[in-house]
């Protein structure tokens, strides 16, 4: 006799403490730089304007989370005219309040566009690597990738020691609830259709 299927367990967004207990479970040591993805390093300030390993590593692109001047990488496109690459800055700051959200969306398209070319390489950079260039990576895997904030997170933490404030898990939290409803809604539409066309088809 067949053991009884196993119930399936609706995904639901976690709350702030536990996505800080999977954040902080298992995690690696702290080092300068790593790859997190195909062709996708995180790295901190170090590695950023380090470009004779950028240079040797094949860098193609590079996303400064960090752009200013104050607690910032003060890089900019110029830092790296003698190299060909395309630079992307964000203005941000690593504080709980500050709205990192609003840049959700526009740094997954530079990331998403970036590697569909199978040729680029591409460095996403703070001043530590582990909160702001961390957390807009996280939200380009949310989505492009598809991925649960869970899922994310859990995928890079094992390439990265990544610690985003409590603020900017908050934001991705959120992300992940409105991804969810989103892909419900495309769910529920795709069935109706898929009812709507069996009705004609008995009809007929």
């Amino acid at each position: 006799m067949d053991p009884p299927p196993e119930p399936v367990v609706e995904y639901v967004t976690p709350g702030g403490y536990e996505l800080e207990k999977i954040l902080n479970r298992d995690c690696m040591e702290y080092t300068h730089i790593n790859q997190v993805w195909p062709n996708v390093w995180i790295g901190d300030e170090e590695s950023a304007k380090d470009k004779y390993h950028l240079k040797k590593l094949g860098m193609t692109h590079i996303l400064n989370a960090a752009e200013g001047t104050w607690n910032n990488v003060d890089t900019g496109a110029e830092y790296y005219s003698d190299m060909d690459v395309v630079y992307y800055g964000v203005v941000a700051e690593d504080t709980p309040t500050f709205d990192l959200s609003q840049y959700f969306f526009s740094a997954a398209q530079f990331i998403d566009q970036t590697l569909n070319i199978p040729e680029n390489k591409l460095l996403v950079h703070c001043v530590m690597g582990r909160s702001r260039s961390a957390t807009l990576f996280l939200a380009y895997l949310m989505i492009c990738k598809n991925m649960t904030v869970v899922d994310a997170v859990d995928h890079v933490k094992r390439r990265r020691r990544i610690i985003p404030n409590w603020g900017f898990l908050k934001q991705l939290r959120q992300l992940d609830t409105y991804l969810l409803e989103q892909r419900d809604e495309v769910t529920t539409d795709k069935g109706k259709g898929e009812k709507k066309d069996k009705e004609s088809e008995e009809d007929e």
